[in-house]
């Protein structure tokens, strides 16, 4: 057993909610530029903190002139956009609850969470989500409002509040403490239905200004400049919601893109031209396959490999330093970092705007090279860990001393134990309150107030935490071997031809795979051998993109042993995706789903 605790920071909140940063922030500074929108034109536009101020106030006015009170709760369902934003402090400056709902949910999947969570309006994107809404409504007896983005939902409750004092809207503000409820956010439910975690605005303002004491020397690109961040997660997830929160308390220039894609993403990055971002694994991966395509389509690949062992080289010598293991880059290799800074690594930061120099990355594993990559070439990235429960991080890797391949210590003020059969344990004032409605399964995670992960990891002697699998997707083989498939399935993965690797093997003689890949990679590997594209179902069956899939399998395979191996695999022809309940909104695997959906697949690695 091992524990680690960081001691805290930032005060706790003692009084007031997440909507109070919002008024004091435009009393303070009203003309300081809080927020980027875009406009019809698709021209990123300002808006000052005040102009901020006064939308959520007449938004607030809206709210309550269409019944909305203290406690109510409102559910938000729409793509990352500055609306979500403006209408979660505008429910959090009434008092409302606000429910994040996943803009792809099923039918089923919004009647549940509405349902139990007895949500009484539902602010909607377009008309899809609206009728989505609209063919469970029947079944929802407390819903009584819902508004349409698309169709002027904004401007409407504008109109409806215009009448209403300011200080009826004070009151509900001045009325909301710490311990009130801000937020229901439900699980993905990759085990079963999902649940809803109960966060309160303390959780919320421990959290974000955490993150902001300790991380905010990373939030610029160079001293003394304005920060500025774009946020692309999900709204609906934890992480995306600790963004949000964040950039407004900590007074970072804060847009919004909607699309978690590569191809949508990047033009925003160079318009915007972030200081800092924070993303998922799979953003800096696109990133970098796309540096490697562009370098081998101009016939530079070989250089291009050389200047990655040359950052990666720098990045592990520049972090030996900082824990006392070496000396730092020698003479020769800090001549070459300068050499390709100029002809490599400036053109993989100006994919990401120009200007970012240092990120955060959560929601699953980064692997170890990447990281050390991404530091070679100047842009930081800082893994963490951390679930709903625990209000987004609970772990992070400090700036000065980032060990890569690890998720870092704790965050200020939490603790991270590891328990006898290797499961994470977490506390602190981030973890949440418990499942709404649900105090069986609030007693099967939360112990004296240690949240019971359900992960497993190790703790080394510095404190730093590496997740090495979840206690579920322990497969076992019928010869009795335990096997974690998630760090079998991150190395299968860094091959760039690879999109996704699921590990299958529970009952089995042996552990297998199933394989698909990335569709644009192939298709530049293909032009790269004069060939022409293949559909799936040629794919499939092409021996050389095999061949590549094999050195992904055996290169993953050197790092466990013989039993514990993938001894086969299948490449399938077409990818694991949300539309069809393979993935999360998170994009994590949804093991059973893939399973099931692929079981003549999974008994043909067995025959």
């Amino acid at each position: 057993m091992r524990d680690f605790t960081v001691p805290p920071m930032p005060a706790a909140p003692q009084v007031g909610g997440l909507a109070d940063v919002v008024f004091d922030y435009a009393e303070d500074d009203p003309h300081h530029v809080a927020l980027g929108r875009k406009d019809a034109g698709g021209q990123w536009r300002d808006v000052t903190s005040g102009e901020f101020r006064d939308q959520v106030l007449a938004l607030a006015k809206g709210l309550i002139a269409h019944g909305v009170r203290f406690g109510d709760r409102v559910a938000l369902m729409s793509r990352t956009r500055y609306e979500w934003t403006l209408f979660d402090f505008a429910l959090w400056t009434v008092g409302a609850q606000s429910v994040p709902i996943y803009p792809t949910s099923s039918a089923e999947q919004v009647l549940w969470m509405l349902h139990d969570a007895e949500v009484v309006a539902v602010m909607v994107e377009h008309e899809d989500h609206a009728m989505t809404v609209g063919s469970v409504i029947d079944r929802l007896p407390h819903l009584k409002r819902l508004w349409q983005l698309d169709a002027g939902a904004v401007d409407e409750l504008f109109g409806a509040g215009s009448d209403i004092d300011d200080e009826v809207v004070q009151r509900h503000r001045r009325a909301v403490t710490p311990d009130s409820v801000a937020t229901i956010i439900y699980t993905s439910g990759t085990t079963g239905r999902p649940k809803g975690c109960v966060i309160t605005h303390a959780s919320f303002m421990f959290e974000s200004d955490t993150m902001v004491t300790r991380w905010e020397p990373v939030f610029h690109s160079k001293p003394g400049d304005e920060a500025a961040t774009l946020l692309f997660l999900p709204l609906a997830h934890v992480f995306g919601r600790m963004v949000e929160i964040a950039a407004v308390r900590g007074r970072v220039k804060l847009g919004h893109q909607p699309e978690l894609s590569a191809n949508a993403l990047m033009p925003d990055l160079v318009t915007f031209r972030p200081t800092f971002i924070l993303a998922v694994p799979y953003i800096f991966e696109k990133v970098f396959n796309g540096a490697r395509r562009r370098a081998e389509a101009e016939g530079r690949h070989g250089p291009f490999d050389k200047a990655v062992d040359i950052a990666v080289k720098y990045a592990e010598a520049m972090e030996q330093k900082a824990f006392g293991d070496g000396p730092g880059p020698s003479a020769g290799l800090r001549m070459q970092h300068q050499f390709f800074d100029k002809v490599v690594y400036k053109k993989v930061r100006d994919a990401m705007g120009g200007r970012v120099r240092h990120a955060m990355s959560g929601g699953s594993g980064m692997d170890r090279r990447l990281g050390l990559f991404f530091a070679g070439a100047g842009v930081s990235v800082f893994e963490g860990y951390g679930l709903t429960e625990s209000t987004a991080a609970a772990t992070a890797n400090p700036p000065e001393r980032t060990r890569y391949g690890t998720v870092g210590q704790p965050i200020p003020g939490t603790s991270v134990h590891i328990a006898d059969d290797g499961e994470v344990w977490v506390h602190g004032p981030n973890v949440f309150s418990g499942y709404l409605g649900n105090p069986g399964a609030t007693r099967t995670v939360l112990q004296d107030g240690w949240l019971a992960t359900g992960d497993l990891g190790a703790l080394d002697e510095d404190g730093y935490l590496t997740i090495t699998g979840r206690k579920k997707e322990i497969l076992v083989t019928s010869g009795g071997k335990s096997v974690s498939p998630a760090g079998l399935e991150e190395r299968v993965r860094a091959h760039p031809l690879v999109a996704q690797c699921i590990v299958v093997g529970n009952d089995r003689p042996y552990i297998a795979a199933l394989v698909t890949v990335d569709q644009e990679s192939v298709d530049h590997w293909l032009s790269m051998q004069g060939r022409t594209p293949l559909g799936p179902a040629d794919l499939v069956r092409d021996p050389d993109l095999e061949m590549e899939v094999r050195r992904a399998v055996v290169a993953a395979n050197t790092a466990v042993s013989q039993a514990e191996s993938i001894r086969t695999f299948r490449i399938l022809a077409h990818p694991f995706t949300e539309e069809l309940g393979l993935l999360t909104p998170s994009l994590k695997l949804k093991r059973k789903a893939i399973e099931a959906a692929y079981a003549v697949e999974v008994d043909a690695l067995y025959h």
